[in-house]
């Protein structure tokens, strides 16, 4: 009897698993058919609303559809009961980069107060919200930043990023041209940890500066004020 139950089961669910690959089959040919301009579809789910499909693409833009691939939206889904927005929640999540996955021998650190808490930076050293986000961190204590220095802005970006790379003291060089506008002297060394930057915010699509990265992955473009650093310190899981 056991294992005439056993077979049932196996057998519901391989039922349960055919329906959703055919579903899913529904809505990429349909929506591939009907749209071509429509980057390739990296994923289909069930969304939290009944009757709603999560599509994918680009790594981590999110739209929905129906069963059938009819219909297409563009836009946040709101739960108004808990009052959070789903969209903006699984776009944080697609876009969080395990802080163990960062190559932090291609940045330096920055050592303030007791240094136990972690937070990664990439900026460009001619961003003038990096400044702003730098002179703002000063009042930030007892956090180990991990700066990666990420120029993408200008090809002067690109030499300013490598003497301060070179630099005896690269912490105290980003600090003098960042926080008091001294200008960085000219330094020459292997720099090859630049490109590497380069091509980990290419991977993991980090598109502007300041983009910060919690201890808990949690990822957040732009320069946030110190309290607000303050809260995604306090709230990171991972110390």
């Amino acid at each position: 009897m056991k294992l005439f139950k056993h077979i049932a089961v196996c057998g519901l669910l391989a039922c349960s698993l055919g329906a959703a690959f055919a579903q899913e089959a529904v809505i990429r040919k349909n929506l591939t058919d009907r749209l071509p301009s429509l980057p390739p579809i990296e994923e289909v789910s069930k969304a939290p609303m009944a009757g709603l499909y999560e599509i994918r693409v680009n790594g981590n833009d999110i739209f929905y559809t129906d069963a059938e691939g009819n219909f297409l939206i563009q836009g946040n889904l709101i739960d108004t009961k808990q009052r959070r927005n789903l969209t903006e929640e699984r776009v944080e999540k697609l876009n969080a980069v395990a802080f163990d996955a960062l190559p932090l021998k291609d940045a330096f650190t920055l050592v303030r107060g007791n240094g136990k808490r972690k937070l990664a930076v990439f900026e460009d050293p001619n961003c003038g919200y990096c400044k702003r986000f730098e002179r703002d961190m000063q009042k930030v204590t007892d956090v180990t930043v991990y700066m990666f220095l990420y120029p993408i802005l200008s090809p002067d970006s690109a030499e300013k990023s490598k003497n301060i790379w070179c630099a005896k003291d690269k912490g105290k060089a980003w600090q003098d041209l960042m926080v008091r506008d001294q200008p960085v002297a000219t330094a020459s060394c292997d720099s090859s940890a630049l490109a590497r930057n380069l091509e980990f915010g290419k991977k993991h699509r980090i598109t502007g500066t300041p983009t910060l990265i919690f201890a808990d992955g949690t990822r957040v473009p732009g320069a946030v004020s110190a309290q607000q650093v303050e809260k995604y310190l306090s709230e990171a899981k991972v110390q």
